[in-house]
Order: C-alpha cells, then sequence, then structure tokens
C-alpha cells in the first residue's frame, strides 16, 4: 500500500530532491561509521574515539595516525552502487529528480549515473595539498606511505572531506538549501536525521510531499506525510 502510494506521488511531481545518508551506501557493505561495529573496533584498534581520530585537530596533530585510520576504516574502493543508487540515476534521467543531497563521502551516487549531487560532507575522492592546493585523486591516497606528500611542494596531502570541529561549505550547503526550498516532492533515505547542520535542512521544504525512508525512527517522522520503515534500496528498487 505505501509504495502504491509513493509511486503516485512521484507521478504526481517534478521536483523532486532526494536527501540521504549512510543507509544508503550501507547496501553497497560500506559500514555505518556510527554501528557499534566500527565505534567498538575503533576504540579496540587505535585508543581513540572515531569522532576524535576524525578531527581537524587529530589530523593536524596526529597526522600519520589519522591516514592509518582512515585508509582502513573510511575507503572502501571495491564498493558498487546499490538498486538505490541506480534507481535515483533512473528518476534523475526520467527528468524527475532534480539534486541528490548526500551525506556520503563515496561517490557511489556519481558511479550510479547521477549528475547533481551535493556532498555536504566532501569526498574520499577528491584529495589536495594543503600548501599549493595541486589536487589529487584516490589511488594517490591509497598507494602512499603513511602521510601523503604532495610531489610538487612536499606539502601533506589531505582529502576533501569535512571534518569534525570544521565547517561544511557554505555554497553546498545554500545550494542544497535552494534545492529543497523549491522541490515539490523531499524523500529523506538512509539517515536518521540525529547529525547538525546538515539534518535541520529538511525545515528548509515547505511542500506537502515528504516522504522518510528509513530502517528506524528519526526525530522528523511526525511531520513526514509518508514514512516506510524498511530498507532504502528495496523500496525504491521496487517503485522504479
Amino acid at each position: 500500500m505505501k509504495i502504491q502510494e509513493l509511486k503516485s506521488m512521484i507521478s504526481q511531481s517534478s521536483n523532486i530532491v532526494f536527501f540521504g545518508g549512510a543507509g544508503v551506501s550501507t547496501e553497497s557493505n560500506i559500514p555505518d561509521f556510527r554501528s557499534e561495529d566500527g565505534i567498538f573496533q575503533a576504540r579496540m584498534n587505535y585508543g581513540y574515539s572515531p569522532e576524535y581520530m576524525l578531527s581537524h585537530e587529530f589530523f593536524m596533530e596526529h597526522t600519520a595516525e589519522f591516514y592509518d585510520y582512515y585508509k582502513n576504516q573510511m575507503i572502501y574502493k571495491d564498493a558498487k552502487p546499490n538498486p538505490a543508487h541506480l534507481a535515483l540515476a533512473h528518476l534523475e534521467q526520467a527528468g524527475k529528480l532534480k539534486a541528490v543531497i548526500t551525506q556520503n563521502i563515496d561517490g557511489l551516487h556519481q558511479l550510479a549515473g547521477s549528475r547533481e549531487v551535493l556532498e555536504l560532507h566532501g569526498s574520499v575522492h577528491r584529495n589536495y595539498c594543503i600548501k599549493c592546493r595541486k589536487t589529487y585523486n584516490l589511488q594517490y591516497i591509497i598507494e602512499s606511505r603513511e602521510i601523503p606528500k604532495c610531489d610538487v611542494c612536499d606539502g601533506i596531502v589531505r582529502p576533501d572531506v569535512v571534518l569534525y570541529n570544521e565547517m561544511l561549505d557554505e555554497d553546498t550547503m545554500n545550494k542544497a538549501v535552494n534545492y529543497i526550498y523549491h522541490a515539490d516532492m523531499l524523500i529523506v533515505g538512509g539517515t536518521s536525521l540525529a547529525v547538525y547542520p546538515a539534518a535541520g535542512l529538511i525545515d528548509y521544504y515547505k511542500g506537502n510531499k515528504l516522504v522518510l525512508i528509513n530502517k528506524s525512527e528519526t526525530p522528523y517522522d511526525s511531520r513526514a506525510d509518508l514514512i516506510i520503515h524498511d530498507s532504502i534500496g528495496k523500496v525504491l528498487s521496487e517503485v522504479i
């Protein structure tokens, strides 16, 4: 019944925006950063919390340890798009979906074929020298020993991802706000909507087709026009 209702809402919409989180990528076998296993493993192996190891301070003060954790826990170069990514790319190609706004850094939406992807937290595929700003791809980081260094100025190469205690990119946030504000349908999937300021983006949606697709409840369930507690990949593949 709810799948049919979602199909009907999509058919009546022409300016859909999707906002997603880690749950979209767990179906591509990328662990949820906040899962108990991941946090336990990080504390056991490194002695620090994942939040601290992925902070600006840790990167600056313990760069070698940062990269040891980052390479082993945050990079999944063999991950492939799952049915959720593919369904969203299809909706965009059909002219229905105008933008994907994601909290993920894995680049799987683009790999699936989505073109308008706003990455709130950056991407593992983009890296740059903090001194001369030369850019590097993911393979350069993977193949580097300990701390990746720039081959031009010997500066440290860092991922273009937003670390804890760093600000989100203002232009990306403004663009996301604009897309959501003008959307006639907002689909939110695979996120607990617990991480701010990203979760606060939903407040900018003014329409009457707010759809939440998540395995567990979220703080925004009471505001949703349709709630489906199920796998985002399963739901979207059935709809498309």
